[in-house]
């Protein structure tokens, strides 16, 4: 089965494109809540899309799944209205998905599966070290349809200094397993295109297969349509998707011809398991200077 493929953008464009491209999901980001303070200094992207975004993005897809995230499960404020309020919002404006991020207690994923009331799908994100603690009794909530690990929040949570750190350490392999058990669809973090990334795409993409995952976010240094020249002619932008996506599909096909306990896959994990080891040495030794 072929890794569902989402991309976030709140521009119908650059949905299109991607759509086209063979895109499964396309993304619209609406969590800013305490995102900028617990990510600070860190070079992660940080979007705060809105309603209109949602809207604009639903009349131009024909094919793939609208996902939005949402904030964290809160009460209303004077600057923003309360969860139940945004997941209405949210659902009434044409998701088809719903993520639900940064959430820490087993009540909280019980609300968010309350508020969206069987009306789309609900994707927990699985970013935090105390919903880890609390995972097997998570699991136990019915209504949660997917489930992903977002590797930049846990292993900032977990202090390390490199994101893919949790797929080395084995806090990946040990969630997925519990996934598994549960019968949950289940993704963990983004992919860069093939051959670019500090872990290189191709690595991550064979520890998808290994793992049995069915789900990634294509990163932001798989197109970063910001740093692209001529925004007003897309074919720069359209040929990175249709090539990157290309490339993907090529070495899933590759990865599905091998059983997962094979010495493929075992190679990979070697090589992983290295390069992991290597940055975080490298950027230890940043640090220290």
């Amino acid at each position: 089965m072929a890794l569902k493929l989402m991309y976030i953008t709140n521009r119908p464009d650059i949905a299109v494109i991607a759509e086209n491209a063979g895109v499964d999901r396309i993304f619209v980001d609406m969590e800013y809540i305490g995102k900028a303070e617990r990510q600070k200094g860190h070079d992660t992207a940080q979007h705060h899309h809105t309603i209109k975004d949602i809207k604009a993005i639903r009349q131009v897809l024909k094919k793939a799944e609208l996902l939005v995230r949402v904030n964290p499960i809160h009460e209303a404020a004077e600057d923003y209205c309360s969860s139940k309020e945004e997941i209405d919002a949210v659902i009434e404006a044409g998701a088809d998905v719903v993520m639900l991020p940064y959430f820490k207690t087993v009540e909280e994923v019980k609300k968010f599966i309350e508020y969206v009331d069987g009306r789309a799908i609900t994707f927990p994100l699985l970013e935090t070290p105390e919903a880890v603690e609390v995972i097997d009794d998570i699991l136990k909530i019915k209504g949660i349809d997917e489930i992903h690990i977002g590797l930049n929040d846990l292993s900032l949570g977990y202090h390390e200094n490199f994101l893919f750190e949790p797929l080395a350490d084995g806090t990946v392999d040990m969630l997925v397993k519990k996934f598994k058990k549960a019968g949950i669809p289940y993704g963990f973090g983004g992919i860069a295109s093939i051959g670019k990334g500090m872990l290189p795409a191709e690595y991550v993409i064979k520890e998808h297969y290994r793992l049995k995952s069915t789900r990634v976010i294509l990163s932001r240094s798989f197109c970063n349509v910001n740093l692209m020249d001529n925004l007003e002619n897309l074919d720069e932008i359209r040929h990175t998707f249709d090539e990157g996506v290309k490339e993907i599909r090529m070495l899933e096909r590759e990865c599905a011809a091998r059983d997962t306990d094979s010495d493929y896959f075992k190679r990979n994990r070697e090589a992983v398991l290295d390069t992991i080891t290597m940055i975080c040495i490298n950027l230890e030794d940043h640090q220290g200077k």
